[in-house]
């Protein structure tokens, strides 16, 4: 028996030792990040605008690299027409005017781009911040739960070429790949705004990788339901959350990036992820789907260098909210320099049931104040014990940003957001 007991912790170590010890966070064999990105897209000049794109697209239209293009308001593909962007095209969205993309459901945008050719949306500003252009808005037929399986996109636009919705969740939308959307997120009244991206009711045969959005003054990515298969998403500097998912979207995420930073967070979203399965609650059907998520291998990082004075002045909120209802799961990924790292809605009831839906596993905490609690809650020991078990070979450390990703503060070429191997160690000290 006493050998026994000995060859099962025996195995145990082992297990433990090599979960530890694998890659968590992006990965790669070399850094994916080069080429295409740019982690300072203020200071790039790009060609004067030569060709205005707006109204409505409805036959099949392809822009050219040789050009580039201004949206002059809100720009409609609809008809069912496609929209076709050549790899190195630079689009402008127009500030006076709120210059936009809007694909229709049943159109299609083939933004197929070139690792060493981007297709680029920016600002047309000569000084150019978040806000100064809205966005790029895509919309399909796939399904969402709201009350009737559809719904029309607020965001001041034509409401007939705004619906989204439908039952198709294998729909098609396009292609992006390779392309980056800079300085979008334009106020629309009040608090809202545009999203660099957002998807709605987009089907999983829709390719979307190699997508990076800079500096937007709303969200990053906004998913509002849809069934969709992302990966090597990048967000640098969103001042809203960096991903949002809502409306019963079903979503695997792959090998994708939030970049945050305390001074560009705004004060009430400063989320990296933010999961939810309806923005009202009594619009919501809950006869059909429930948001789920799966994170896998994402890095979420806040690159401040003043972590401790950002966390004491009130400048750091948590990393990931989710919402009642709503499954989640991140795997093989980095949480680091959060305050704390996740929260749970109140209205989460801690029971068998939602420790099925909500799973944190082999997942590098990593200098974050606090690792999950629930809303308004400051006594987290039954998600520490839980999520501290050894068979979810999550590790809690606090590592110096310098130490454990290859090369985050790089002034010259790309930052390398992977992380140094080496540094991880079987821990389970909280």
């Amino acid at each position: 028996m006493k050998n026994l007991v000995q060859i099962k912790l025996m195995l145990l170590f082992v297990v433990f030792s090599a979960s530890a010890q694998q890659e968590k966070g992006i990965i790669g064999t070399s850094n994916w990040l080069n080429n295409w990105t740019e982690f300072k897209p203020a200071k790039v000049e790009y060609n004067e605008t030569n060709q205005i794109l707006y109204g409505k697209i409805t036959t099949n239209t392809t822009l050219y690299k040789k050009n580039t293009y201004l949206l002059q308001g809100p720009v409609y593909v609809t008809n069912n027409a496609v929209l076709t962007i050549e790899a190195g095209t630079v689009i402008k969205g127009d500030y006076e005017t709120n210059g936009a993309l809007i694909i229709a459901k049943g159109a299609q945008i083939m933004a197929n781009g070139l690792e060493t050719d981007p297709i680029v949306f920016t600002s047309n500003r000569p000084v150019k911040k978040g806000g100064d252009w809205g966005g790029i808005v895509i919309l399909g037929d796939a399904p969402v739960n709201k009350f009737g399986g559809s719904s029309s996109l607020n965001f001041e636009l034509d409401p007939s070429q705004t619906i989204y919705g439908g039952v198709n969740s294998q729909s098609n939308s396009g292609v992006l790949r390779f392309l980056r959307i800079e300085f979008a997120g334009k106020k629309i009244k009040g608090f809202k705004d545009y999203n660099a991206l957002s998807l709605a009711s987009v089907g999983n045969k829709t390719v979307i990788e190699n997508v990076m959005c800079s500096f937007s003054a709303g969200n990053s990515f906004e998913i509002l339901g849809g069934d969709v298969v992302v990966s090597k998403l990048v967000s640098l500097r969103s001042s809203g959350d960096d991903f949002r998912f809502t409306q019963g979207v079903q979503c695997k995420m792959d090998n994708s990036i939030a970049i945050r930073h305390s001074l560009y967070s705004s004060s009430t979203r400063s989320r990296c992820m933010n999961i939810a399965s309806y923005d009202k609650k009594e619009e919501a059907d809950f006869s059909k789907n429930m948001t789920n998520v799966v994170a896998t291998n994402c890095t979420l990082v806040n690159s401040t260098e003043n972590l401790s004075s950002d966390i004491a002045s009130g400048l750091v909120k948590e990393s990931i909210f989710i919402g009642n209802n709503a499954s989640f799961a991140i795997k093989r990924s980095v949480i680091s320099g959060f305050n704390p790292a996740a929260i749970l809605a109140q209205d989460v009831k801690l029971e068998a049931s939602t420790f099925k839906k909500i799973k944190f596993e082999e997942t590098y905490f990593n200098n974050c104040k606090g690792n999950i609690f629930v809303e308004n809650s400051t006594n987290n020991e039954d998600l520490e014990d839980y999520y501290g078990n050894n068979s979810f070979f999550n590790l809690y450390q606090n590592t110096d940003n310098t130490e454990m990703f290859l090369d985050i503060y790089n002034t010259k070429n790309n930052p390398d957001f992977r992380i140094k191997i080496s540094k991880i160690t079987a821990s389970n000290s909280k």
